[in-house]
This record gives structure tokens, C-alpha cells and sequence, in this order.
């Protein structure tokens, strides 16, 4: 069984590293955007028999069930690593042998690039990873089994989940892609999106009523590829 392990954090605790910049309000509004925009794009990949959700987020908990996917509430959340963690060993325990770890927090993602993850998978043991643009974090982590190794995102986290892949003997594929790359951190993150992002996105509201856009040099979706 293939799954897709989404962890999201409360909105209202995420996007800290934008707190000079914004108030706890609007990082709230960018985490709930993006969290829409993000399940709608995962809800039309074709790659996955179950979706699990795992957060204290009440929004986030109760979108994933409209869309009849599988959720692990948590009672508190202390790190992204531990919540995967978990979330991790409740899929193998409930027959998931492949297990894609993805963010909210890819705003250009399209459901072609998580299909494309999943292509790349081979025998276990066996890992897919797709790093950061400045290639130290880890963007999107799929295993099989699913507990292949612990998980270890924060600073230098790619570095750190590939050589725990080489350790376990697992075969090991890095992906490349300019979307699943393209996470957000900073304020200049924001304002490069602004020309890529489909116009009918949550999060293109979001900056459009906030005027943070700037000219962007990110890939923009394709002709015909859904938004």
C-alpha cells in the first residue's frame, strides 16, 4: 500500500520565521491558504491508495476528513520530526508500506510532481528524496517501508536523511524539481511567488491583498496543467 503523510502545524504557530515581518494573524491566514491550495493539489494526484492528515489543527483535521482521507490527531505537537514520526508508525501499522512525507508549505506543487516522487521509488528498501532550492532541507521524503529511518527536518536535514538511507542499505534516488523545491521561509520567498501561482489560489489571494508581490523567477504551471 502506497500513502501520502501530510503533518500540519496549528496555524497559528506556523511561518515563525516570518514573524518580523508579519503578525500572528496574517501567518495564521498564509498557513490556512496554503493548507487549502495544497490539498486540493494532493487530492487530484493519482499516486497514493490513503492520504493521512496528522495535526492539532482543527482546520486542517476537519478539511482532510471532507475529503475522506484518514487523520491522527495530536495532543500536542513539539517538533515536525516527531509528528512524522508518529504518523509514520500508525501508516505501517495499518499496512502502508510506502509512505510520502509532503509539506503545506509547496505553493507551486502540481499533482504530476508527487506522482513523479512515487515513480522513482524502488524495491525496499528504498527512499526517494527531493531536497530544498538552496539543497540543504528536505522537501519531500517518501520511504518503504515507511519506519526505514527516523526523521531528522530542521537544518541540514537532507544531508542528515541521506546518509541515515545509505546506512540502512536502502537504494536511494534524488529528484530534482524546481516546484517541490520551492518552499516558504522568508519574505522574499512571498514576493517571487506572485507571477507563478495559479490567480484562483487561496494563496495568490493572500498575497494579493497584502501587495507583498514582486517579479518571480519560479517555474509557473504549464499550459493545460490544473492549477
Amino acid at each position: 500500500m502506497r500513502a501520502i503523510l501530510i503533518p500540519v502545524k496549528e496555524f497559528r504557530e506556523a511561518k515563525q520565521r516570518l514573524a518580523p515581518h508579519l503578525p500572528a494573524a496574517d501567518r495564521a491566514a498564509l498557513a490556512e491558504a496554503m493548507c487549502d491550495d495544497f490539498f486540493r493539489v494532493v487530492a487530484a494526484a493519482q499516486c497514493a491508495d490513503r492520504v493521512y492528515v496528522i495535526s492539532k489543527e482543527a482546520g486542517a483535521l476537519s478539511r482532510a476528513r471532507a475529503l475522506g482521507w484518514e487523520t491522527i490527531v495530536e495532543s500536542r505537537q513539539t517538533s515536525e520530526s516527531d509528528s512524522v514520526d508518529a504518523g509514520s508508525r500508525h501508516c505501517a501499522e495499518h499496512g502502508v508500506r510506502a509512505l510520502l512525507r509532503l509539506p503545506i508549505d509547496l505553493p507551486l506543487a502540481q499533482p504530476r510532481d508527487i506522482e513523479e516522487v512515487f515513480e522513482h521509488l524502488e524495491a525496499a528498501p528504498s527512499a526517494v528524496l527531493v531536497p530544498s532550492r538552496d539543497g540543504t532541507g528536505t522537501n519531500a521524503l517518501l520511504r518503504s517501508p515507511a519506519v526505514l529511518f527516523p526523521s531528522r527536518f530542521g537544518p541540514n536535514s537532507f544531508s542528515r536523511h541521506l546518509a541515515d538511507a545509505e546506512r540502512c542499505g536502502a537504494s536511494v534516488r534524488v529528484l530534482r524539481n524546481a516546484r517541490l523545491e520551492l518552499d516558504i521561509d522568508e519574505l522574499d520567498d512571498l514576493r517571487q511567488l506572485a507571477n507563478s501561482l495559479c490567480s484562483d489560489s487561496a494563496t495568490a489571494r493572500w498575497l494579493a491583498r497584502r501587495n507583498l508581490s514582486d517579479a518571480g523567477n519560479y517555474p509557473a504551471p504549464s499550459e493545460g496543467e490544473a492549477c
